[in-house]
């Protein structure tokens, strides 16, 4: 029998179905460092107020425990983005959430200048956002999914169900909903994952459930760094195995991360292109695409160059490069996968035997137009299947107000740094000025035509 409750307050422990009179000032789908910056902005907001004033807020996230792509957390890679660029500083340098502060709580802030670098490890960085959730009071439910946003009573009611227990469902309810959209991994058409066959997101938990490797043959596919780092990874990890990597380009192409290509994701950046025209934000697109996407860190490109350049002169050759090829076919069997990989000049095809086929092939926002309620008439917030989305991140509604925000996700409307870590800062307090009229940070001031929703 399905349990069915309301929770519309107060307490920390949403799962529990305790629940106080009146609801919830925000409730947050997600909990990944989007929506936790806005919990971190919450928080500080709350510690100026009296208490009779304050936010309450809660989040949940389908995942069992706070993570951040964890399959990709390989020894030795780092953010492509500086440590400045982190859940508060470019909005309150001076809070307790600072990467730096997190350094200086492990003990490791000198060893870290020493480094002399903008750039820590993955790993490490993945430990810093670890830690800021931890910190956080405001109650989160991980294992729980959020399925539908209906408008009734003046208030949105939100259903969620729980991963863990199926006949689990809750209703909550709140004045301003918060989608933190995040990524969804994307295979190529006709690509069906298996225990063999994986998106890259999942490479460390999926090499680990590996039950054989009888061909010592690995097979990469994408070109852009996240492609270039699981093929060196693999390389480096099974030095009895060949690494094979298919593209559909000559070779890797270098990131731009130069200075002037990167003001792209300034804070300031957001607004030059939300007023653009259409013709202008896809020229910005296109212009400005390899500084983050389909494109490899120089420095590696080179690695992996040497590499396969040095085997060449020995004669053993581990590292092999199909360039320009796409994957013809492809079948997955219980010791392994066959696939076939073909040249896109008609020049002849390649059929390997592999342990494993790991397809690098990037991401795409979540779905949050399925999410909307019968309730909530979205035909007029969605053009093209893209969200129409005000300057300050809600989601345009017709007939009940627009308090549905979407931290992420909004790359059309708000440019390349709206699916990156870059701004998420900044995106928090827009939002959060947004629902309060407030600004919850010294930093950073939204354009006066914003419209607010006083508390």
């Amino acid at each position: 029998m399905t349990k069915d409750k309301l929770i519309t307050g107060g307490d920390r422990r949403l799962e529990s179905g305790d629940c106080a009179d009146g609801e919830v000032d925000i409730l947050g789908i997600g909990f990944g460092p989007s929506n936790l910056s806005l919990a971190i902005a919450i928080e500080e907001l709350n510690a100026r107020r009296r208490a009779d004033q304050r936010l309450t807020a809660r989040f949940v996230d389908v995942q069992r425990r706070f993570g951040w792509h964890d399959g990709m957390l390989l020894p030795g890679t780092t953010m492509q983005i500086s440590f400045l660029k982190d859940l508060v500083s470019l909005r309150t340098p001076t809070s307790s959430f600072t990467f730096l502060n997190y350094l200086h709580e492990q003990g490791r802030a000198s060893d870290f200048i020493n480094l002399k670098t903008f750039f820590p490890t993955r790993r490490e960085f993945h430990g810093y956002l670890s830690w800021a959730a931890s910190r956080i009071d405001l109650p989160v439910s991980y294992g729980t999914r959020a399925t539908c946003i209906d408008w009734r009573d003046e208030r949105f009611e939100v259903t969620l169900e729980s991963v863990l227990e199926r006949s689990e469902v809750t209703r909550v309810a709140a004045r301003h909903v918060v989608i933190g959209p995040g990524s969804r991994p994307v295979l190529p058409e006709g690509i069906v994952p298996g225990a063999r066959v994986f998106h890259n997101h999942q490479l460390l938990n999926r090499l680990a459930e590996l039950p054989s490797r009888p061909h010592g043959r690995f097979l990469v596919v994408g070109s852009g760094q996240s492609a270039a780092e699981v093929a060196a990874y693999l390389h480096d990890s099974y030095p009895d195995a060949e690494v094979h990597a298919s593209f559909r380009r000559y070779g890797y192409t270098p990131s731009d991360d130069t200075p002037y290509a990167n003001r792209i994701f300034d804070p300031e950046a957001v607004d030059e292109f939300y007023t653009a025209q259409p013709e202008l934000k896809q020229q910005l697109l296109d212009y400005h695409w390899q500084t983050n996407y389909s494109a490899v860190d120089a420095d590696l490109i080179k690695d992996l160059y040497r590499r396969e350049y040095d085997e060449s002169t020995r004669g053993v050759r581990r590292l092999i490069v199909h360039r320009v090829t796409g994957i013809e076919r492809l079948s997955e069997g219980s010791d392994g996968v066959t696939v076939t990989i073909r040249d896109l000049g008609n020049r002849g095809s390649t059929t390997l035997e592999v342990d494993a086929a790991v397809f690098a092939t990037g991401f795409r926002p979540a779905d949050t137009r399925s999410m909307l309620g019968s309730s909530i008439d979205g035909s007029s917030s969605f053009e093209g299947g893209l969200p129409i989305i005000e300057r300050d991140y809600r989601l345009r509604l017709r007939g009940v107000p627009e308090r549905i925000f979407l931290n992420g996700g909004v790359l059309h409307s708000h440019g390349l740094t709206s699916s990156l870590l870059s701004n998420v800062a900044i995106r928090a307090a827009d939002i959060l000025r947004a629902i309060t009229g407030e600004q919850p940070a010294t930093r950073q001031r939204l354009p006066a035509a914003v419209r607010t929703d006083p508390r």
